[in-house]
């Protein structure tokens, strides 16, 4: 059996996630879907409303199952038994930035191999980024996300205005 490990922060998960996700497993018996719990940059959804939000877009696919971690991705992949870390590629700067993590990873894990799955055309363009800072504009992101995680943006934006959090910070597509 050849588990693959599909990590990322899904903030929120995206028609591109949920695209890599199913193609996966028509590829690997069981793949992982693994959300990050400790990033380095910061959040618009806990990770127990991402983690329902990923466990709800993937769940017609019985092979594809949701965790989290907290720890280096390879040693996650360790723990879990997974062979293959599954990564997603839209644009070529996505190569550079997943070509030096495949190399640091094997470096620290060489038995798990990466494979970067080139992302459908429709969905190239969308990123987790993207799809905030649409959101947060009032922008219709409905191309970009199921109806739930859509209806879960428009929820947390307004939460986070009239709770006192803020805004969120949209900055590039304002231009």
């Amino acid at each position: 059996m050849i588990r693959a490990l599909f990590p990322a922060t899904f903030d929120p998960i995206h028609n591109g996630h949920i695209d890599i996700a199913l193609r996966a497993a028509k590829l690997f018996d069981e793949v992982v879907v693994a959300v990050y719990e400790l990033p380095q940059k910061s959040l618009l959804f806990p990770t127990p409303e991402r983690v329902e939000l990923v466990t709800r877009a993937l769940k017609s696919e019985p092979k594809i199952k949701v965790s989290t971690y907290h720890e280096l991705t390879v040693d996650y992949a360790k723990r879990i038994k997974a062979q293959v870390v599954v990564r997603g590629l839209r644009v070529f700067s996505d190569f550079e930035y997943e070509f030096r993590m495949a190399l640091a990873n094997r470096q620290l894990a060489p038995g798990i191999e990466t494979v970067a799955l080139i992302t459908s055309k429709e969905h190239s363009f969308i990123s987790s980024t993207t799809v905030r800072e649409v959101a947060s504009l009032n922008g219709d992101v409905g191309g970009m996300v199921p109806g739930f995680v859509k209806k879960a943006l428009k929820r947390r934006l307004e939460e986070m205005r009239t709770s006192g959090e803020g805004e969120y910070e949209a900055s590039p597509l304002r231009d």
